[in-house]
């Protein structure tokens, strides 16, 4: 309890409410139970000041990104959600008992209905972390990196869920980059166009009006960080890589900057990159507008349209050149 005692004369109490200085803060205080009054001086006593933490649904919770991103949010004071297929599975990897932690069943490939209800309207975000098993079924990628993350899209939605933050992967957009022939490009595409099925999730992301923060990270290492982040805006980096624990922590910070919203981020670690903060590092990459990507698609159509019109020129010379080898045959058979 918190005794807070005022003189009889004061005319008024004037209780503020506390607000966050971050937009997306990790608590919220509020008065739970009723003031309590005294006769001989206006004595206010709040019996409960009670800090309410933001709960994330972590989707793909026991991944090895997955369970660092678990473990970071706790750590930052954070309440969670985990997203899981396997809660016997969850519970091994999470054995410490923690009020702030919930597992919970949840498959993305079974529909958003369901998932609605695993992340539930008491949610604040969702970061999505999961990421297809290797196996024989060249459908698979579809089914989780694409379906799976409309399907948390549209969750969102039904319960009001306003902010989404996507693990994605550098190279989606390899072959607009001029990287087809890259061996990383080459090489995860041949597991049922991986790269192409996250591109696809990515851009119904993008146009679902979510606030959202999409992390494309190079190549995934299990070790500890060993070089600093450097953050570059969407289709640049085509090589090097990260710590999953790097991942999980720009995960994390997206929630906490709001120069993260509405961002493509791509993301690796150098030993020789200068030590920046994530205020630094989200506010370096410029939102692109709506507008802009309209106009990417208008240079796209205009470049299919100059080569179609080539093609047909060419071959309406080619049909010219037929003619007037005709005609100069024909005036040879005649004689003129």
């Amino acid at each position: 309890m918190w005794p807070i005692t005022m003189a009889a004369s004061s005319p008024l109490l004037l209780l503020r409410s506390f607000t966050p200085t971050k937009p997306f803060s990790k608590t919220i205080l509020s008065l739970r139970k009723p003031l309590k009054f005294y006769s001989n001086s206006i004595r206010m006593e709040i019996s409960e000041i009670e800090a309410e933490k933001k709960k994330i649904f972590v989707s793909g919770a026991t991944g090895k990104t997955g369970k660092r991103i678990v473990e970071q949010l706790l750590a930052k004071g954070f309440a969670v959600k985990a997203g899981v297929r396997d809660a016997e599975k969850a519970k091994s990897m999470f054995p410490n008992p923690n009020e702030d932690l919930q597992i919970i069943k949840s498959d993305v490939t079974e529909g958003s209905e369901k998932l609605a209800n695993a992340i539930g309207d008491d949610s604040d975000a969702v970061i999505c972390a999961t990421g297809f098993q290797y196996s024989w079924d060249l459908l698979a990628p579809w089914k989780v990196d694409y379906y799976g993350t409309v399907n948390l899209v549209d969750a969102c939605r039904k319960v009001g869920v306003k902010r989404f933050i996507l693990v994605s992967s550098i190279l989606v957009n390899g072959a607009a980059m001029g990287q087809l022939l890259n061996p990383a490009y080459v090489f995860l595409n041949a597991f049922g166009l991986v790269l192409v099925a996250k591109l696809q999730a990515e851009q119904y992301i993008r146009k679902s009006g979510i606030n959202y923060t999409i992390i494309r990270p190079g190549g995934l290492k299990n070790d500890p960080p060993s070089g600093n982040i450097v953050m570059e805006p969407e289709d640049t980096l085509s090589e090097g890589s990260i710590s999953r624990d790097q991942v999980a922590e720009v995960a994390v910070e997206s929630l906490l900057h709001p120069q993260a919203s509405f961002k493509v981020v791509e993301i690796v670690a150098r030993t020789e990159a200068p030590s920046k903060s994530f205020v630094e590092l989200f506010g370096s990459i410029k939102e692109r507008s709506r507008l802009t990507h309209v106009l990417n698609s208008l240079k796209l159509i205009a470049l299919v349209l100059v080569f179609s019109i080539a093609l047909m020129a060419l071959q309406q010379l080619k049909i010219l050149k037929v003619l007037i080898g005709m005609t100069r045959r024909l005036n040879e058979d005649v004689g003129l």
